[in-house]
């Protein structure tokens, strides 16, 4: 169990964040609630280091070798240092998740802190939607209290859902930022262009990005599957962001992936039903 002054850390972490994740997870029994803000207060922060601006890639690189090393000590050594690592090493003796999930998810803000993401193959976008959600997913099914295979199927199919869903949704934003997360394939067969500084005025970015929309429908097709071999309760906060997700592909495709109308979200009202559906269920 985590101790209440680093319990209180890292909620405090994740409330700051503005982020739902901090309600969306008050559906968990407070020490799963506790790890599941570990977890993320843990993720916060390597993202934190691949974002900063200003940095070169070595620094960034340096910092989150550091963390590597701290997730080493925690399963080699149980030597915790901060609030952050405290809280994991309870996570890891409670829950039993694994190292290579943890090292997974730095490897993934490894890939976002170096040179900008430009377009990358569909291989290579798998590998770092594996990375910077399936991986986090496979930490959290665990703590939701189901380790079994198809608990890890739901966190492949929805990690990557989740993250193609965040990738059609931000295509704007990224491009302001020089990235361009689409995939290579789709973006060639659909003749558009990899300048950031001209995507959003390419008149095919539609017809690709309808085509990352049918994966990530497909990856939320088999999350569902799979949640129907798992322990149902413990499903539910999958089960909530599958929930929170799925809906903006709609809108998106009812928009024709037009960016210039803003960034879609769901109505407060409708992820308030959403969550009082589930817990009724």
């Amino acid at each position: 169990m985590i101790s209440p002054n680093d319990t209180a850390y890292v909620t405090s972490l994740v409330k700051a964040s503005g982020t739902s994740f901090y309600h969306g997870m008050k559906i968990l029994p407070p020490e799963r609630r506790d790890a599941m803000y570990a977890i993320y207060a843990f993720c916060r922060v390597v993202d934190d280091i691949a974002d900063e601006e200003g940095r070169d890639f070595a620094a960034k690189q340096a910092e989150l070798e550091a963390w590597r090393q701290r997730i080493v000590s925690l399963y080699e050594r149980e030597a915790a240092e901060c609030p952050i690592t405290r809280a994991l090493l309870a996570v890891i003796r409670d829950y039993h998740v694994r190292q290579d999930d943890f090292i997974a998810i730095i490897d993934g803000m490894e890939m976002d802190a170096g040179e900008p993401i430009i377009a990358p193959p569909l291989a290579e976008l798998d590998l770092y939607c594996d990375r910077v959600a399936s991986a986090v997913g496979r930490l959290s099914v665990r703590v939701f209290g189901d380790s079994s295979p198809a608990a890890d199927e739901v966190a492949h199919a929805l990690g990557r859902g989740l993250q193609l869903t965040n990738i059609l949704r931000d295509v704007a934003e990224d491009a302001e930022r020089g990235r361009i997360y689409l995939p290579a394939e789709f973006l060639a067969e659909a003749g558009v262009t990899t300048d950031p500084a001209r995507l959003l005025t390419a008149p095919n970015l539609p017809q690709a990005c309808a085509r990352v929309a049918e994966m990530a429908e497909l990856n939320f097709a088999r999350a569902h599957a799979a949640m129907t071999r798992c322990d149902t309760r413990a499903m539910r906060p999958a089960q909530m962001m599958e929930a929170s997700y799925r809906p903006l592909l709609n809108i998106l495709r009812q928009r024709n992936f037009d960016y210039a109308r803003g960034r879609v979200s769901l109505p407060k009202w409708k992820k308030l039903m959403l969550a009082a559906r589930l817990l009724a269920g």
